[in-house]
């Protein structure tokens, strides 16, 4: 019987032993062992995108939170971009023009950081969207990371 997962969910943070349980998962998300993106006789599920839902938060970044990883369609995308034109999440959009994905999500996740140091915006810590995409999938050759913010109005 040929199955799939719509999410997994770790409890983690931003410690370096946080990131390296984040670089496990997503490790067996690529090569099948969680059959997020393929299913579970390794056959890749088209129409399918890999995010990072970042959720119930302990405090702030430096707190311990939840990561999903989830396996989208199109269709939220199209749902959290209008969550972005009602003001609701501020979207981020880095690249590396090298294709290296670790390189552009933390340019990204650095962008939000300053720009929560800057005031500019003020998180809400509910939850968080991340969709990087490699450079071989992107119609520029360059990697992307788009994070989606949740912000308070």
């Amino acid at each position: 019987m040929a199955y799939t997962l719509k999410q997994v969910t770790i409890r983690t943070n931003n410690t370096q032993e946080g990131i390296k349980k984040i670089d496990e998962i997503w490790k067996d998300i690529k090569n099948g062992k969680l059959p997020i993106l393929f299913n579970n006789e390794g056959v890749f599920q088209q129409g399918v995108s890999p995010i990072s839902k970042y959720s119930n938060y302990e405090s702030d970044e430096n707190g311990n939170y939840d990561l999903s990883v989830m396996g989208v369609t199109v269709d939220f995308f199209q749902k959290i971009e209008m969550e972005v034109s009602k003001g609701l999440y501020k979207k981020y959009d880095e690249a590396d023009e090298s294709g290296d994905i670790d390189i552009c999500t933390k340019k990204a996740w650095e962008k939000v950081w300053n720009d929560q140091k800057l005031g500019i915006i003020a998180r809400a810590y509910t939850e968080d969207f991340e969709s990087s995409v490699p450079a071989e999938y992107t119609k520029d050759g360059k990697a992307h990371c788009y994070l989606y913010i949740a912000v308070h109005q």
